[in-house]
């Protein structure tokens, strides 16, 4: 049996045992070892296995990935009983975006972006093949584009963030506030990078300071923790293609 392949997040109870730290650091994937198993699975019985917490603390830096993986996470945090306060160490990108709208609280700083777009994929067809996925993709993108109404409240109107989503739209962190899909933005913050150039190549309007690969050094044991994670992440992304469409 070969190596067991690492995961895309880290769990795990932080001192006071009331709160958990939970870390999204690279691609949402979709994998299977036997048919049952699928990533959102694995996801949620760590998070029930963090126990009687009382705050959920999720620190993202990703890309994106899987839409229905991201759905399932989002949908599994927004369904917790805890307090869930996210905190968007770098990049909230796609089905990360959405995911970070499960948040109660959405912490950004000043240098950390948001990105938003309508799902997409690749398909192979005949015509009616062709309109049917594009119906399909509406749905999909409908369905993300809830999680981003129901955060912003009365900040953003459905043709406001459609038309967002059409351009696919890259947010600062006071944008982000501006369009209630951020509730606190702070003082910049040093971060190590941990993103998939295969999934940026596919995106249309990268800012250029993402596309740089300039790596910031950054002390502290929690970012060498962090930056594990993230290792680890760019690992599992390079034994992994298994990412669905509608990223």
């Amino acid at each position: 049996m070969g190596a067991k392949i690492k995961k895309f997040w880290d769990m795990k109870m932080s001192a006071d045992q009331k709160s958990g730290d939970i870390f999204i650091y690279g691609d949402i994937e979709r994998y299977q070892w036997i048919e049952e198993d699928t990533t959102a699975t694995t996801f949620k019985d760590d998070l029930d296995n963090l126990g009687d917490i009382s705050t959920i603390n999720l620190y993202i830096n990703s890309p994106g990935g899987s839409v229905f993986e991201g759905i399932a996470i989002h949908n599994m945090l927004k369904r917790h009983k805890a307090q869930v306060n996210v905190y968007i160490d770098a990049l909230a990108a796609s089905i990360a975006s959405v995911i970070a709208m499960a948040g109660d609280t959405i912490y950004m700083p000043k240098n950390s972006m948001l990105m938003i777009h309508n799902a997409w994929t690749i398909v192979a067809g005949n015509s009616a093949d062709l309109r049917k996925q594009a119906d399909d993709l509406d749905r999909i993108s409908n369905s993300s584009k809830q999680s981003y109404l129901e955060k912003a409240g009365d900040k953003l109107s459905d043709e406001k963030l459609q038309e967002m989503l059409d351009a696919e739209t890259w947010l600062s962190a006071d944008e982000a506030y501006v369009y209630g899909l951020c509730d606190v933005v702070q003082e910049e913050n040093k971060m190590a990078a941990s993103i998939s150039q295969d999934l940026f190549a596919k995106y249309k309007n990268v800012p250029k300071q993402l596309t740089d690969n300039d790596i910031t050094d950054i002390t502290g044991e929690e970012m060498k923790e962090r930056q594990l994670i993230a290792e680890r992440a760019r690992n599992n992304a390079n034994l992994i293609n298994d990412i669905l469409g509608g990223i």
